[in-house]
């Protein structure tokens, strides 16, 4: 399921964004895009083609909600990884997945499957 897909990596910390992007690729995805700051994850955001988005929702003291909501918007699904928890996540961002940091390989491919399945089935399709 997670294989060829197209993943953008938001993360301020470069050694877990290194991981992260090893985990993806290990799982067979695509790391299409990074950002370490909220200005470029906002200009990556609109444009950038991909099938989901890992979002660390603390940037360097910025919230990562922007991003997320512009993604949702254009029916991407999106994993938040933060070590708050959801309780931050309002409206349209409640759609998300949340990955409690700290996390392992396994826990990030299972949040991303869940994602997957529940744009699929908001689109009325089956999960690819």
């Amino acid at each position: 399921m997670l294989t060829g897909k197209r993943i953008f990596v938001v993360e301020d910390e470069a050694m877990v964004a290194m991981m992260v992007e090893r985990w993806l690729e290990n799982m067979g995805c695509v790391v299409a895009g990074t950002a370490s700051r909220l200005p470029e994850g906002l200009e990556q955001a609109r444009t950038i083609e991909i099938d989901a988005a890992v979002l660390d929702v603390n940037l360097a003291g910025e919230l990562s909600y922007p991003i997320g909501e512009i993604l949702l918007r254009r029916n991407i699904p999106v994993v938040f990884s933060t070590g708050y928890g959801a309780a931050g996540l309002t409206g349209h961002l409640r759609e998300a997945q949340v990955l409690a940091k700290p996390y392992q390989q396994e826990q990030l491919g299972n949040a991303l499957r869940i994602a997957f399945t529940k744009v699929d089935l908001a689109r009325g399709s089956t999960p690819s």
